[in-house]
């Protein structure tokens, strides 16, 4: 897995660049090939992200405890995480198993963003992984980007102007009764406007109404 030129970018040199490929390691690939997964670089990722996220917010804004709570939410949600990841490729290096291929949704997406800047941490310290955080977030802070809320209603909103017809379909349902997932598709004036996939029918809208949404706002 060739991702040291992807780092590069970020004036990242890995020393053990073992333990970024199992940054990018889903538990499906793990399994099959009895290696290491992302899991617990996620989870110290998670933490790392939260420390780099609630220092900007205290330095950086006047925002009491509870609002920049809140503020915060939004830029480390799963949306947010995944468009990250999306945006600079990072999903492109996801391994995972045989019967995950074509299933790598926004949930492990996320998940994989903060397993690297777990890794990064490990291999490189705190003050690269907050560079390379900086870089790739502050910009949707200082633009007031959305990741959190209701899109149903937002994209209803949008396009009421020009009273179209918006409608959800149900296009797929997989897996068993206690863990299932949903694909939806969002459709305007008979047109696929955005697709969501989640672990229950309502997430699945959501998000398909979020993709819809950030088509339709550029």
């Amino acid at each position: 897995m060739d991702f040291k030129e992807f780092f590069k970018k970020y004036k990242i040199e890995l020393k053990n660049p073992e333990l970024m490929q199992v940054a990018f390691t889903h538990s499906s690939y793990s399994n099959e090939h009895q290696t290491d997964n992302y899991e617990r670089l996620e989870f110290l990722g998670d933490a790392v992200l939260e420390l780099i996220t609630s220092e900007y917010f205290y330095l950086h804004t006047d925002l009491k405890e509870g609002d920049m709570s809140k503020t915060r939410a939004s830029f480390v949600c799963e949306n947010a995480l995944a468009t990250y990841a999306k945006n600079i490729g990072l999903d492109k290096y996801i391994l995972v198993g045989h019967g995950q291929e074509g299933k790598v949704n926004d949930t492990i997406i996320a998940d994989v963003f903060e397993s690297v800047l777990g890794a990064i941490y490990l291999d490189c310290g705190f003050q690269k992984a907050k560079e390379y955080a900086d870089k790739i977030i502050l910009p949707y802070i200082k633009e007031g980007a959305h990741f959190l809320g209701d899109y149903k209603s937002l994209l209803q909103e949008m396009i009421q102007t020009d009273r179209k017809s918006l409608s959800y379909e149900l296009i797929r349902e997989t897996g068993p009764a206690h863990d299932k997932t949903f694909t939806v598709n969002v459709i305007i004036d008979g047109i696929v406007y955005g697709t969501g996939i989640g672990k229950s029918k309502k997430e699945a809208e959501q998000k398909a109404a979020y993709d819809a949404y950030q088509k339709r706002a550029r």
